[in-house]
């Protein structure tokens, strides 16, 4: 370990960040066409269900959480024209269809319902009780039978000695051999929304100076998408939007990317490493967001050195606290699930490094 200069930190931390950038656009290969294999007998056999396609370039159902953990969205067909619930009702009923003395709790942050009637268009699939209570499209039914069209294409696809079911989840996810590691995928059905921006992401607000508010206005054109991640409600994500932001940080000039990826290379190597580490890719880039919202000028991002530790600092803050707001739902905090000791842990790390920065040589 050697302590870093402002000379040598970025050098170090950007020779680092090369070689994972190589590794992991293999692996990416490597699941992409695992994917798109799957995803395709998938589509063949439900109508519901889209093949994620095979890309050269940046794969946008494909985010990579940690080199191990991968978020795989694979969207619907058949629900278009969506437009927001108007009218609020009570939702009494269990996912076998029995009736609740009680009804269920509402949706919060991140959280919505989701009605077959929010969409001008849809196929009669969306009606079907495999999928569909009372008018709902619940998540939990969509992952039943989303979950078996899995099984059955690792098997048509002959790809059980390469893709293995993982089976302690309520969600889908699937273990991958590659060339490099073994891999986890969680693959999610997704309810793409490119013609709105969800209601509940008051974004952006008032009186901010980054990003510019033709800048906003072009990212919210993106739209949104909704998640089966969970049992009765669906999951806001903005992973279209938040990847039109990443791409444009630094046409001043400036080193926000590069602060990123230093940032994420020390999680991954010593303040949370692991198969499923507690912060991920997108509580850094969040971190990020937040920090160039407060910092929005080009003086603030020239010297790395002061970038850089200015984000982990704030990454401390967060993780301290066990607190970090979505950045287009501000109501929602991110942290708010994780492991308060494995949150600790971390928060110890930060400390540590922030107290007397060091990095070992690539």
């Amino acid at each position: 370990m050697k302590s870093l200069t402002a000379g040598d930190l970025e050098d170090c931390l950007m020779t680092k960040v090369s070689v994972r950038r190589q590794q992991i656009s293999q692996i990416v290969e490597d699941v992409q066409r695992v994917v798109h294999q799957l995803t395709t007998e998938i589509s063949h056999q439900d109508i519901r269900f889209q093949a994620v396609p095979y890309s050269d370039t940046y794969n946008g159902n494909i985010k990579v959480l940690s080199p191990s953990q991968f978020l795989v969205t694979v969207p619907v067909r058949g629900l278009a024209g969506y437009r927001e619930a108007r009218e609020q009702r009570w939702r009494c009923y269990t996912l076998q269809g029995a009736r609740l003395s009680c009804p269920l709790r509402d949706p919060e942050g991140l959280q919505q319902w989701l009605e077959v009637e929010q969409f001008m268009k849809s196929l009669w699939q969306w009606h079907e009780a495999d999928v569909n209570i009372e008018g709902d499209i619940v998540p939990a039914k969509v992952l039943q039978v989303f979950r078996k069209l899995v099984e059955n294409a690792v098997g048509t696809c002959h790809l059980s000695g390469k893709v293995s079911m993982l089976t302690h989840h309520s969600a889908v996810w699937v273990a991958v051999e590659t060339a490099t590691w073994q891999v986890e995928l969680e693959l999610v059905p997704a309810v793409e929304i490119p013609t709105a921006w969800s209601e509940k992401a008051r974004w952006p607000p008032c009186l901010r100076r980054w990003p510019s508010r033709q800048r906003a206005e072009c990212i919210k054109s993106f739209g949104f998408a909704l998640l089966a991640r969970s049992q009765y409600h669906w999951q806001l994500s903005f992973l279209q939007a938040e990847q039109v932001l990443l791409e444009q940080l630094d046409e001043d000039g400036g080193c926000r990317s590069r602060c990123l990826q230093a940032l994420r290379q020390m999680k991954e190597d010593v303040w949370c490493p692991g198969k499923r580490p507690v912060i991920t890719s997108h509580h850094l880039q969040t971190v990020l967001f937040w920090t160039c919202e407060k910092y929005p000028h080009l003086k603030d991002w020239q010297v790395f050195s002061k970038a850089f530790l200015r984000l982990v600092r704030k990454l401390h803050k967060c993780v301290s606290q066990h607190f970090l707001r979505h950045y287009f739902v501000r109501k929602s905090n991110l942290l708010r699930s994780a492991n308060s000791g494995d949150l600790d842990a971390v928060a110890q790390r930060l400390a540590l490094f922030l107290k007397n920065p060091q990095v070992s040589p690539p």
